[in-house]
């Protein structure tokens, strides 16, 4: 017989080998939206896809980017010139880092060391050092600067002259320009894609007049393909002033799971969406609408986007609207309508885990 102590350790073994494994860590993605014609910054639940935080008094907040622990919310303030670190469980404004002159759009370096803050004037790139929360240099560039990113590998800042029509990148290891080229339009919104090795691929850049995107060899340093929406659907942008201005196309990017590139068109009033890397059209996301008798049609004039770390959702925001809709990726159709700010442009999400 087995004496009683080791068949109960024997059972317990084979109750734990029996019991599943524990769940991975459970993520909370969160969309933060900055709202050009207020002091809001609105967040939403990408899980209810509903507003769960309000930061108030960032006054035309542009950029919005995160310390990699997802403690800190760092945006950009036009109004005072100054970045402002924000506590991402409060919401409370930490500190106010004065920079060089108005920013724009930011980036954060991968490893969190770093913000990289694209100035109007002076022209010019600021590197903020987010241990001492304070301002490390200035890079000066060619012109005034609109957006700037962190490429994938967090090698290189990439930024765009919307007037002075270039595209700028950085070394981030020497924080001195490595190669610059011009365009022959201003340089809007970017994204990018990767080697194998995990090294960028290619640029994906939005231009001023044109209706679709330019694409940019990064080992090769230069304009490689141009990719034009198709003539269908349109008809928007007019009654909103967009399309005068020059401004066909305004947001873009490579979904987390590399698969697909979705890029917002005024004209079309809809997000086009292309496979990767081949870049064949797979068709479009129709967003809202109004129409009043008599006047044009006006459209939702997409300003951004984000996804949902999983590639399901994409985040699109409709600055015409003051609303944020999101788009189910496989199906191409709005699942859910979210009021937030006036003129909602800039977008972001935050991964918790």
């Amino acid at each position: 017989m087995i004496p009683t102590h080791k068949l109960t350790r024997a059972v317990l073994w084979l109750l734990l080998a029996l019991a599943p494994l524990p769940a991975l860590a459970a993520q909370t993605a969160l969309v933060y939206t900055t709202n050009a014609a207020g002091d809001k910054v609105h967040v939403i639940d990408a899980s209810t896809n509903k507003v769960v935080q309000v930061i108030n008094g960032v006054e035309a907040v542009h950029g919005v980017g995160f310390s990699p622990d997802g403690k800190r919310v760092y945006l950009s303030n036009e109004a005072d010139h100054t970045l402002d670190v924000v506590d991402q469980k409060s919401g409370k404004i930490l500190k106010k880092i004065h920079l060089s002159g108005r920013p724009n759009n930011i980036a954060v370096t991968n490893d969190g060391g770093r913000v990289v803050v694209a100035l109007t004037e002076p022209f010019g790139l600021d590197i903020i050092d987010t241990q001492k929360l304070a301002l490390k240099k200035m890079i000066p560039m060619n012109g005034r600067m609109h957006n700037t990113y962190v490429t994938p590998d967090g090698k290189y800042a990439v930024s765009g002259s919307v007037r002075h029509r270039f595209l700028n990148v950085v070394d981030l290891a020497t924080e001195q320009t490595a190669w610059e080229i011009k365009m022959d339009g201003g340089v809007r919104p970017m994204t990018f894609d990767v080697n194998p090795d995990g090294s960028t691929r290619r640029i994906y850049a939005q231009l001023s007049n044109l209706d679709g995107f330019a694409i940019v060899d990064f080992a090769e340093r230069k304009e490689v393909a141009r990719i034009k929406f198709p003539d269908e659907p349109k008809g928007y942008g007019v009654a909103e002033g967009r399309v005068g201005a020059g401004v066909y196309s305004h947001g873009i990017g490579v979904a987390p799971d590399g698969k697909t590139i979705w890029v917002n068109s005024h004209r079309a009033n809809a997000v086009f969406v292309y496979s990767l890397p081949d870049i064949q059209l797979l068709g479009h996301a129709t967003l809202p609408d109004l129409r009043l008798p008599g006047r044009d049609p006006i459209g939702a004039i997409p300003d951004w986007l984000t996804f949902a770390p999983d590639s399901k959702t994409v985040y699109v925001g409709n600055s015409t609207f003051n609303q944020v809709v999101a788009i189910d990726i496989a199906t191409r159709k709005v699942t859910a309508t979210i009021p937030v700010g006036q003129v909602p442009k800039r977008m972001n999400t935050l991964v918790m885990r």
